[in-house]
């Protein structure tokens, strides 16, 4: 049995057993003969996917291991996927890659299994590509560095990503310039297209009213075309078909729409937003239930101004946190912190047209000087998300809930 078992190897995850181990070490410092418990991370997968750059060309190489962040503090890594959540017995279900079962024994549980892109039921759904995954994003990788092997014809050059949120946005703008890398030494550069379908009325819905008019100038720089109020009703391998009737000639099909909680939350006997998350208190605690604790996409926790933290990143890594001292600081009868995360704040991505910024729910437009951005979209992709690696007092100052990420991580070259 392990004083805290955390579930999942995302932000949340690792940030959750960093942080337990961290109050576990400094507990037993302050008290001589003090045990310096034991943590644990179960997890399928043996490396952390730097999911927000997946996006990006190359994804197989956005990713760290996690034996190298967590090994030297010394928690224990499980190589498993949790199946089952038992919170009366306090035991988790797993099974392994080879298929042998075991149950995990906890005192304290952190859920931090992430979340998943909602895959659509339509006629052909199995030829779209998503980037919700390492894995999903090198497939997608592999299928466009094939397209000048595949014959030639309409659509060959062409995309459609459907979705027109954030993640739709990123990959579309990107998708222009991965795309044409593909097509110039063929001499077909010219013949890109790459086109966002989206059933409401304006791309970028959720980002803001002030952000819309540079996402609409990014978009015409690079040529994206838009179908807006229509839906996708089927694809096949030469194209994608709208609920209007038209077709979309392309070789490459991405769906980037609705994300949901992780499957597992629904074994936790506590209510769950809309989008699969546990209902948690401050200090994210699940409500109702002893012992277990929520962090990142699975827990619907309260930010600045009485909003419901997004599933991202940003989020992510504090929530963790905050979970994962918590759940110790339970175990120890100490006194628990509530969730206080900086200020929310966003920065799309918009590939060779640079990138927007904004600050706050309400979406208020970030400006600095020429470029700031896209140097700033840079810093967080390339540094301040990445944990530390065979540096465990790095790690363990950096796991203090206290120490937002853009302090945590060092400035970028």
């Amino acid at each position: 049995m392990f004083d805290v078992l955390v579930l999942g190897g995302g932000f949340a995850g690792l940030w959750s057993a960093a942080a337990a181990t961290r109050l576990l070490r400094n507990h037993a410092a302050g008290n001589p003969g003090a045990d310096s418990g034991t943590v644990a991370l179960l997890t399928p997968l043996p490396d952390l996917t730097l999911r927000p750059r997946l996006y990006q060309a190359d994804p197989a190489a956005f990713r760290v291991p996690l034996d190298r962040v967590l090994g030297p503090v010394g928690v224990h890594l499980i190589a498993a996927t949790a199946t089952a959540v038992d919170t009366e017995r306090r035991r988790v279900g797993a099974t392994a890659a080879d298929g042998t079962r075991t149950e995990v024994g906890y005192r304290r549980l952190v859920l931090a299994t992430g979340s998943a892109v909602v895959r659509p039921e339509l006629p052909g759904a199995e030829l779209l590509h998503d980037i919700d995954t390492l894995a999903a994003a090198v497939k997608l990788e592999d299928h466009l560095r094939a397209l000048p092997d595949g014959p030639d014809g309409p659509g060959r050059w062409s995309a459609v990503v459907i979705g027109a949120g954030f993640t739709g946005l990123e990959i579309a703008t990107e998708l222009v310039g991965r795309l044409r890398a593909r097509a110039a030494p063929y001499g077909a550069a010219d013949e890109v297209r790459v086109t966002l379908v989206e059933r409401a009325a304006a791309v970028g819905e959720g980002l803001g009213e002030a952000a819309r008019p540079v996402i609409t100038r990014a978009l015409d720089e690079l040529g994206v075309e838009r179908r807006l109020g229509v839906t996708v009703t089927g694809v096949d391998a030469g194209g994608v078909r709208l609920s209007d009737g038209g077709v979309l000639q392309a070789r490459t099909a991405v769906w980037t729409a609705g994300m949901r909680a992780s499957a597992l939350t629904e074994q936790i006997p506590a209510p769950r937003d809309g989008l699969g998350r546990l209902a948690v208190d401050a200090r994210l605690r699940v409500r109702g239930v002893h012992g277990v604790y929520a962090a990142g996409d699975t827990a619907a926790a309260t930010a600045e101004g009485g909003h419901t933290v997004p599933q991202s990143c940003q989020a992510a890594t504090p929530l963790g946190k905050v979970a994962g001292h918590n759940a110790v600081a339970d175990l120890l009868g100490l006194p628990q912190v509530a969730f206080a995360p900086d200020p929310y704040t966003t920065c799309l991505d918009l590939g060779a047209a640079g990138a927007v910024a904004t600050a706050g729910f309400d979406r208020a437009l970030r400006e600095g000087p020429e470029g700031f951005e896209k140097e700033l979209k840079r810093a967080i992709n390339e540094t301040w998300i990445s944990p530390p690696v065979d540096d465990p007092q790095e790690l363990l100052r950096r796991a203090d809930h206290r120490v937002s990420q853009r302090q945590a991580a060092p400035s970028p070259a």
